[in-house]
């Protein structure tokens, strides 16, 4: 497993869901903004608005803060303008960082995560993107069909890879096929989970137990900053560290 998806699944804490709910929400909000404002309103010929769409609608947001947030892009509403904006670094361990941020205010964001990354023993501005590579990303439940078959499926649909795991398939293609290998497997299996473009490493760093517990808390705080919308790493865990830190 990588290091961002091991974050979400063992960095899980009880108690403040509604304020992290509250910032789930505020980040889609500004990617559909966003999408909508770029492309056409319509999600049917705008791939990333209809993305975001799904997104929302798997988050449970509601129809009213999603209306809200296509009515921004047209004009209507907050005057708010989101500038997408990418920051490379290495954080703890020296493991390389790619984050992802929509933001009103470029400066106000650089000075944030430059002092997130500087306390965490890490420095923003060093260039990583050589450590990952550029994939789009299609995700199916298991029910969509069994591993031979989905990646039957993705060959022909134009696909790389396919990668499957107890959480489903995930389907990887360059990132200008994305949207064709999309409308290819939405045809035979219907509506994916998700589709999008991410940063997947091409080199990866193993932390022990002492630098994956600095690595996730310093990556926790990054995705919780509201101008972060992803955050991409190049380190994994073994499955007896992350036991361990699963315990803890």
């Amino acid at each position: 497993m990588a290091g961002h998806s091991q974050f979400k699944n063992i960095m899980h804490r009880k108690g403040a869901q509604d304020a992290k709910r509250a910032r789930v929400f505020a980040k889609l909000g500004r990617e559909i903004t966003v999408a909508a404002k770029q492309g056409q309103p319509d999600p049917a010929f705008n791939p990333r608005l209809r993305a975001a769409l799904i997104a929302a609608r798997q988050a449970n947001m509601t129809k009213d803060a999603v209306d809200r947030a296509i009515k921004k892009a047209q004009g209507a509403g907050s005057g708010e303008d989101y500038a997408e904006v990418r920051y490379e670094g290495r954080g703890p361990a020296g493991v390389a960082v790619i984050v992802e941020a929509l933001t009103d205010n470029r400066n106000r964001t650089a000075s944030d995560l430059r002092s997130m990354f500087s306390k965490h023993g890490g420095s923003l501005g060093e260039t990583v993107a050589f450590q990952f590579d550029r994939r789009g990303v299609i995700r199916y439940p298991m029910t969509a069909g069994d591993a031979d078959t989905m990646l039957e499926a993705a060959i022909e649909a134009g696909a790389e890879d396919v990668l499957t795991g107890e959480d489903g398939h995930e389907i990887l293609s360059a990132a200008d096929d994305l949207n064709a290998v999309r409308e290819a497997l939405e045809a035979r299996f219907g509506e994916a989970l998700a589709t999008k473009l991410e940063w997947r490493p091409n080199l990866s760093v193993e932390l022990d137990e002492e630098s994956a517990q600095s690595v996730l808390k310093f990556v926790d705080l990054l995705e919780d900053h509201d101008d972060v919308q992803n955050v991409f790493t190049n380190f994994e865990v073994s499955e007896a560290v992350l036991a361990k830190l699963s315990a803890a």
